[in-house]
């Protein structure tokens, strides 16, 4: 890493911890981006966000921040609002993309009105007729608190009466609550760095699906790169990843999740404005795949925040 650039950087903060559902993993991936930028010759600050994030990056001086808070108070716009107003240049999504990737009920009504692809859903409440619900997914659903990531308060149902509890469960997380007709079949995830797409991953779990034990700890979770599609369908996927991003208002580094059914047509998800950056996590394999290691990955993330100071 040049001198120049080195200089050009300044003093950076890496945010992380917060006081999400997330917390814990996001302590992991701000550690590990610590240790990388340090051995690029970065100056760094680590900053574990409490409640009162707006005088804790007052008092350490910088000039800018790689984010890697995951979850609501990080990756919803909140903490992207604030160092807008401090004048803070920051990695990732503005304000406004933050807030919407984080809502997947609002990100879903974005892509059905565009046209994409994403399963059929309903809303959830405390009255809603969970027998109706369930015939209308067909039988089988995915309930997901709306505002949450890393499959957290997320169940796998097929049964009026599990639809209920897995709601109440989900209420622990989030008030704004969808249920999602099940796809079973192949699950890919595309990162997408710099407006361009790096090579999809497909997952395969041992567990009822891709929850949080698969995410971040199973040692039996597989990650496929090749993903073994063809020529035709990667390029379906990696297109249908971009739109999604781009739909969205995304910028920067990012991660799109999609479900496959058994004839091959994918499904989107969720957009991830701050993916994990764990040894577990997705996006540092896709960029290793593509010969870019660790540190060369959170070096061109955090310099894109150089490019933005110019536009």
């Amino acid at each position: 890493m040049s001198g120049q650039l080195i200089q050009q950087l300044g003093r950076v903060a890496v945010l992380y911890g917060g006081t999400s559902a997330e917390r814990e993993i996001s302590l992991k991936s701000g550690k590990a981006i610590s240790r990388a930028l340090d051995a690029a010759g970065v100056d760094i600050v680590e900053i574990d966000l409490g409640a009162k994030p707006i005088s804790q990056l007052i008092d350490q001086n910088i000039d800018r921040a790689f984010i890697a808070l995951h979850g609501p108070g990080g990756e919803d716009g909140k903490i992207q609002a604030a160092l807008e107003l401090l004048g803070i240049p920051y990695t990732g999504s503005n304000v406004q993309a933050s807030a919407l990737a984080m809502d997947k009920l609002k990100s879903k009504y974005l892509w059905l009105a565009l046209g994409l692809p994403t399963p059929n859903f309903e809303v959830l409440t405390a009255t809603t007729d969970w027998d109706s619900c369930l015939n209308k997914l067909g039988g089988k659903a995915m309930v997901k608190p709306a505002h949450e990531g890393s499959s957290i308060g997320m169940s796998k149902v097929d049964c009026a009466d599990d639809l209920r509890t897995a709601y109440e469960n989900a209420c622990q997380f989030d008030p704004s609550i969808i249920a999602e007709e099940l796809i079973e079949g192949a699950e890919y995830t595309v990162t997408v760095l710099a407006n361009r797409c790096l090579s999809p991953i497909k997952v395969v779990v041992n567990n009822t699906f891709y929850d949080y034990q698969a995410k971040y700890f199973s040692d039996e979770t597989q990650y496929l790169i090749p993903c073994g599609l063809d020529e035709e369908k990667l390029s379906e996927l990696c297109e249908l990843a971009l739109k999604a991003f781009e739909s969205v208002g995304c910028s920067g580094w990012g991660r799109v999740d999609f479900m496959a059914d058994q004839q091959g047509n994918f499904y989107l998800l969720e957009v991830n404005t701050v993916p994990g950056m764990t040894d577990h996590s997705l996006v540092p394999m896709a960029a290793n795949s593509v010969g870019l290691s660790f540190q060369d990955l959170c070096v061109e993330i955090i310099s894109q925040t150089l490019v933005k100071e110019t536009q």
